[in-house]
Order: C-alpha cells, then sequence, then structure tokens
C-alpha cells in the first residue's frame, strides 16, 4: 500500500469511528478495522453484527455472574 492509500484508509477509519462514536456503539478504532477487514474479505455483514451482539451479551453475563460472586463473598471470606 503506498502512502496515500494509507493516508486514505486512515482517513476513512477516522471517519467510521467519529459515525461510530456518535451513535454510541462502543467500537475502538481496532475493532472497527478489525471488522471493516473482514466485511472486504467477505464476511456477511449482518452476519457479523449478530456476532459481535452475541460476544456483548455474552460478556455482559459473565461481568453479572462475576460481581455477583464477589458480592455473594463474606469480607474477609478465603476463595
Amino acid at each position: 500500500m503506498d502512502v496515500a492509500s494509507s493516508q486514505r484508509a486512515a482517513e476513512a477509519l477516522n471517519l467510521v469511528h467519529e459515525i461510530s462514536s456518535l451513535l454510541d456503539t462502543g467500537l475502538d478504532k481496532e475493532s472497527l478495522s478489525i471488522l471493516i477487514g473482514l466485511v472486504e474479505s467477505g464476511v456477511n455483514p449482518e452476519a457479523l453484527a449478530a456476532v459481535v451482539k452475541e460476544l456483548r451479551r455474552e460478556a455482559s453475563a459473565l461481568r453479572a455472574a462475576t460481581q455477583q460472586a464477589a458480592a455473594g463473598r463474606a469480607p474477609g471470606s478465603r476463595s
């Protein structure tokens, strides 16, 4: 990739990140870059969106379970 192409790609990523931030997607530039690369490689965008949503649900459930487990321990108890 030449310098001009790299600059255009960086500008496009910045624009996509700005839109993503306005829409409050919670995706950082690295995640967006990975997702864009996957779509450019032929991954179905709707399927990719479903996977991202499912991963977020799983992460949220895991955080909630971890917090519940931590809250259930008595102060000073050992695990």
